[in-house]
């Protein structure tokens, strides 16, 4: 399999979904009326139509595009008939898409030679699958993570902590996930029992109560989940880009002092 098309298509596919779709356009796509669906599929598709020009630009291979295409707007539009919890949901409907992009890879190895970028003559050419596979993975730990984690702790709302800034959980969650995906890719793991240590401190009050201890329940599978999503996106950015042309991302090189 080829790890540049697949960087690129993952890419195409993340920026589509998490960065350029609107939550109002996302709501739009799960109405059960078509005719306030189908508008926002298309729109939808629209946009991984711009986004899938920009970064594979392969005229030889539209039929390819094309299908990629048919099958997102097809996945989207028997999304809402899923039944289950929405975690499971969400899994499937990415799952759906991803499964794609790998047939599509499988069956065109060659699919990134075939696009106009490669015939720039330019030595950088060759690191632009690395950037897409770093930014694909910035974005599947950061913004994407915050879909399946929010759907996890949903069901458990009511034992949220109360008080605090508004979406100020979700903002951290976004720094955290932002952070270990930082210290895992300059070769700094260890830090992240840091951020678990730093968090511990600064959430949890000394007081006691069955409500309190729910409190702190919700915040604690918040914390792991959110930890367990931007290691392991963080790993396997790691894995894809290991299939690459390196660009030399540096190690910190932190001394951590010996206890």
């Amino acid at each position: 399999m080829s790890a540049e098309s697949f960087s690129a298509l993952l890419l195409a596919h993340l920026l589509g979904d998490f960065i350029f779709q609107p939550a109002r356009m996302a709501h739009a796509k799960g109405q059960r009326g078509m005719r306030t669906r189908l508008p926002a599929l298309v729109a939808h598709t629209g946009v991984h139509l711009l986004v899938l020009g920009i970064i594979l630009p392969a005229p030889d291979a539209l039929a390819a595009l094309g299908l990629i295409l048919l099958s997102h707007f097809l996945i989207d539009l028997a999304k809402p008939a899923l039944r289950g919890p929405a975690l499971q949901v969400f899994m499937a409907d990415q799952m759906a898409h991803l499964a794609v992009i790998v047939a599509v890879v499988l069956a065109l190895p060659d699919l990134w030679s075939q696009t106009l970028w490669t015939q720039l003559q330019s030595p950088l050419i060759s690191y632009l699958p690395t950037v897409f596979a770093l930014i694909a993975g910035a974005i599947l730990t950061i913004r994407t993570g915050g879909f399946p984690i929010g759907a996890l702790m949903r069901p458990l709302a009511d034992r949220a902590p109360e008080g605090g800034l508004p979406k100020g959980g979700q903002l951290i969650g976004v720094l955290e996930r932002a952070l270990i995906f930082v210290l895992v890719l300059t070769a700094q793991p260890q830090g992240i029992g840091f951020l678990i240590a730093a968090k511990s401190i600064l959430r949890f009050e000394a007081k006691g109560g069955p409500d309190h201890n729910a409190a702190n329940e919700y915040v604690i599978i918040g914390t792991l989940a959110s930890f367990g999503w931007a290691i392991a996106c963080a790993y396997l950015t790691l894995g894809l880009l290991a299939h690459l042309a390196p660009i030399g991302i540096p190690a910190l090189g932190i001394p951590v002092p010996n206890p």
